[in-house]
C-alpha cells in the first residue's frame, strides 16, 4: 500500500482551491509540429481531476498537483464573445486540463456554457468526461451547439487503470440519454493500451457502443495509443504498482514522449477502424497526434486531402451542429 503522505497526487485530489484564472481562458491545444494536430481550442476552466487514472498525464504536468476551479466567469465569457466574433468555426472544449463534468457535483457550470454556445452559430462546445454527471443538461436549449464526449476503453483497462470513473456501461447509458435529448456526441479511444487480445476487446467495445447510440449523432471518434513523458513512468510505478502499462514496447517519439513501436500502433488502429467502418462507414475518425505514415497505412489517406485535420473536423462539426462559416 502506498503511503498517502508521500503521494502528493492523491493528496492534491482532496483539496479544492477556488481561484481566479490569471491567464487566458481560451487557448490553443498544446500540440507538436512533428504530429498532425486537430486545431482544437481549450476553454481553461480549472485544473486536475477527482478521478484517478494511472496513465493520466496531469500527474506529471502540474506541480503541485492541486484541484483548482476558476471563479472569474465574467472574464471567461468575455473571451468567448471575442472568439465568437471572429466569425469562423471553432471547436472549443473544457476537458484538456480537467474532466468537463466533475464540477457538476457542486455547481452548475456546464449549463451556462451550453446556453451561451446555443445562442451563437460559429462555435461548438465539447464536454469531455468519464462521468455520468449529465442530469443538469436535460432541459437546456442547446441548439445542437454542444457535443457530449466520452473517453472510452476496454473493461479490462477501466477496471485496472481508471480508479473512480464510471463503468463502461454507465458511460454508454449516459451517451444514449444525451442523444435522446438531441445532443451531438463524440467518443475518444485515448489512450488505447496494447496488450494480448486487445484488438478484439476494443472491437467488442465498438460493437457495444453502436448498440446504444446511432452513428448519425456522432460528430467524430478519435483514436490515440498510450504515450507519455518519460517522467510519468516512475509516477505510475509508485502510485499503481500493479499496473503493467508502462512496460510495453515503447520507443522515444519525435516529441520526446514514449510511444508504442509504430507497426504495433498501425496494427491496432487497423483492427479498430475496420470495425467502426463496418458498422458506421460515414462516421469521421481521426488520430490524436500521429504522423502521415500512420494515417496512410491505417486510414488509407492523410488529412491533407481535406485541407488538413482541423478543416476536416470543422466540416464534420458544421454538418452535425449547424455551424455557419
Amino acid at each position: 500500500m502506498i503511503d498517502k503522505a508521500s503521494d502528493p497526487v492523491s493528496e492534491g485530489k482532496k483539496n479544492l482551491v477556488l481561484t481566479r484564472n490569471k491567464g487566458a481562458f481560451v487557448r490553443k491545444c498544446p500540440g507538436t509540429a512533428e504530429y498532425t494536430c486537430c486545431d482544437y481550442q481549450i476553454l481553461h476552466i480549472g485544473t486536475f481531476c477527482t478521478m484517478d487514472c494511472s496513465y493520466c498525464i496531469l500527474q506529471a504536468y502540474f506541480h503541485p498537483p492541486v484541484l483548482q476551479f476558476f471563479v472569474n466567469d465574467e472574464l471567461m465569457f468575455k473571451e468567448l464573445e471575442q472568439t465568437f466574433s471572429l466569425n469562423r468555426i471553432s471547436r472549443i472544449g473544457t476537458g484538456e486540463f480537467t474532466d468537463s463534468l466533475i464540477w457538476e457535483l457542486w455547481i452548475d457550470h456546464a449549463g451556462p456554457l451550453v446556453e451561451r454556445f446555443a445562442a451563437q452559430k460559429h462555435a461548438v462546445l465539447e464536454l469531455k468526461t468519464k462521468t455520468t454527471a449529465i442530469d443538469g443538461l436535460e432541459k437546456l436549449d442547446h441548439n445542437q451547439k454542444t457535443i457530449l464526449a466520452w473517453s472510452l476503453n476496454t473493461r479490462r483497462i477501466i477496471q485496472s487503470e481508471e480508479r473512480g470513473t464510471s463503468s463502461l456501461e454507465a458511460r454508454f447509458r449516459a451517451a444514449a440519454r444525451c442523444e435522446r435529448w438531441g445532443y451531438r456526441l463524440a467518443f475518444h479511444f485515448d489512450p488505447i493500451v496494447i496488450y494480448d487480445n486487445c484488438i478484439s476487446e476494443y472491437q467488442a467495445v465498438i460493437e457495444e457502443l453502436f448498440s446504444h447510440v446511432s452513428p448519425e449523432s456522432i460528430v467524430y471518434i478519435s483514436l490515440g495509443t498510450f504515450r507519455f513523458m518519460p517522467s510519468l513512468k516512475k509516477i505510475i510505478e509508485k502510485r499503481f504498482p500493479e499496473s503493467i502499462i508502462p512496460y510495453g514496447e515503447f520507443i522515444t517519439g519525435l516529441d520526446n514522449k514514449m510511444r508504442y513501436f509504430k507497426p504495433l500502433r498501425i496494427q491496432v488502429y487497423q483492427g479498430i477502424i475496420k470495425t467502426i467502418r463496418r458498422i458506421a462507414p460515414d462516421v469521421t475518425i481521426y488520430f490524436c497526434m500521429e504522423d502521415t505514415e500512420v494515417w496512410e497505412k491505417s486510414m488509407g489517406f492523410s488529412p491533407e486531402r481535406y485541407g488538413g485535420l482541423g478543416r476536416m473536423l470543422d466540416e464534420s462539426a458544421r454538418l452535425h451542429c449547424g455551424l455557419s462559416i
